[in-house]
């Protein structure tokens, strides 16, 4: 059990020549592509991923990462070529409102319908007295 919670993520680097020889640096790269979306598995990182468009994507990162770009220019060439989607948590702005309010309007609207069923739930209606009969002699059985 203590090997299971000491052991840390499997990044997906499968070729130790893909990491740079600059530790600062291939951390920085690490970081980058830990915020970008694997295009073929779509809910993995870059880093996790073991895809072929992940490797290519990792390796494009640590080129630029290397040839001294800063995080913005990277991202910034990613989203330009691949859109807001390759981006595990897109940006907030007026195309992605919707998608980050959701959450709460899902919750609101949830709450609304609860609360409006729950004050159009009528009592039943007292039993009469050929009911109340049937009901004592199916009780009595």
């Amino acid at each position: 059990m203590l090997m299971l919670l000491l052991a840390g993520p499997a990044w997906a680097i499968s070729d130790p020549s893909e990491a740079l020889p600059d530790p600062r640096q291939e951390a920085r790269a690490v970081a980058i592509g830990q915020q970008l979306r694997c295009l073929v598995c779509q809910n993995e990182s870059i880093e996790e991923s073991g895809a072929d468009l992940a490797r290519d994507l990792r390796k494009i990162v640590r080129t630029q990462v290397a040839e001294g770009r800063s995080d913005a220019d990277i991202n910034g060439w990613l989203v330009a070529r691949y859109g807001n989607f390759v981006r595990l948590r897109p940006p907030f702005n007026t195309g992605t409102l919707l998608l980050w309010a959701s959450p709460v309007l899902a919750v609101l609207i949830g709450l609304g319908l609860a609360i409006g069923l729950r004050r159009r739930t009528v009592p039943p209606s007292p039993l009469n007295e050929s009911e109340r009969i049937r009901l004592q002699s199916l009780l009595e059985r």
